[in-house]
């Protein structure tokens, strides 16, 4: 398993395995499957998982539990995320410190190396554009005031009480609120940015326009944050079919018809379309791991493969973006 730098945490595996699938959000697995996961996974070099509380209501955190029991292995490195929403600014740090502690509590360890804001930022005045969604926006987006006067801080308290090593953004909220976080004094040590061959987040963009992934990880690299590449196969989407039930009207599925071409371009090619799409996610500049959104080891031994194939050429990466723009 090849590494690459990452800020804060010095150097990372390529491959990151997500909580996703250890959650069983990407498909039915077990909790026996998960931990053999987890353990193969480190043997063969992953060093990063990426976790959440929220990955089926705490079970990918309880699945690191369980595989290291019997302690941890010194070279393994955890994240996990809080969903904070808008709050008043005197709560954001008790909701940090309680979720955190939660997670700490499930992983059996005393620190986390990433923690990170898993909400939207937006702007103070904005209103997402689905009325729906718009209605119930404090519980999963927080306003850049928020952010900047109380979440900053309060992350920056726990780093010193040493609960966390580092704290980080996912970059999937409103692109403009995204690149002024990244642009800013106090920086995110990591930033989660969309990384998949239709620079697109799905049903993960409440905001009816493009995510500007790319320009995001641009400025991300220009400042000196991270890169955590998400959603390498978007959900599904640049797979040969999706493993779980799906909302025919959703944006997961309308990208899924929009990758035919991507799938053609696999078949000729003559690997399976997830595995063309885990290396076009580590081929792109910049990027220190890929997050693996993956439920067993049989999916693991692809992605592997995936790792350790050549990196795709300039040629080839601009086939594979043909293919999905068709």
């Amino acid at each position: 398993m090849h590494t690459r730098p990452m800020n804060s945490l010095e150097s990372v595996s390529a491959l990151t395995l997500g909580g996703g699938g250890l959650g069983q959000l990407w498909g039915e697995t077990t909790r026996a499957e998960c931990v053999a996961t987890v353990h193969e996974a480190v043997d063969a070099g992953i060093t990063l998982f990426d976790l959440a509380p929220l990955y089926g209501k705490g079970e990918s955190e309880r699945v690191l539990g369980e595989a290291f029991h019997g302690g941890w292995d010194p070279t393994v490195r955890v994240t996990t995320k809080c969903q904070l929403g808008q709050r008043e600014d005197e709560a954001v740090l008790p909701r940090l410190r309680e979720n955190l502690q939660r997670s700490l509590e499930a992983l059996g360890r005393d620190h986390v190396d990433l923690y990170f804001l898993h909400s939207n930022i937006i702007p103070d005045d904005y209103t997402f554009p689905d009325p729906a969604i718009a209605a119930v926006q404090d519980r999963f987006a927080t306003r850049e005031r928020s952010y900047y006067n109380a979440v900053i801080p309060a992350f920056e308290a726990l780093k010193a009480e040493g609960l966390i090593k580092a704290w980080g953004i996912t970059g999937i909220g409103y692109p403009p609120a995204v690149l002024r976080a990244l642009e800013a004094t106090q920086r995110p040590a990591v930033v989660q940015v969309i990384t998949n061959a239709l620079n697109s987040a799905g049903d993960l963009n409440r905001f009816r326009e493009p995510c500007r992934a790319e320009g995001i990880r641009e400025a991300a690299n220009a400042a000196g944050v991270s890169v955590m590449g998400i959603r390498a196969v978007q959900g599904g989407a640049l797979t040969a079919a999706f493993d779980r039930p799906m909302d025919e009207a959703g944006e997961d599925m309308a990208d899924y018809r929009r990758a035919e071409g991507f799938r053609a371009l696999a078949q000729r090619w003559g690997v399976d379309p997830a595995d063309l799409a885990h290396r076009y996610a580590l081929s792109l500049p910049g990027v220190a791991t890929v997050v693996l959104g993956i439920k067993n080891r049989q999916e693991l031994k692809a992605a592997l493969a995936a790792e350790a194939a050549p990196p795709l050429t300039e040629e080839e990466k601009a086939l594979v973006a043909e293919a999905v723009d068709q």
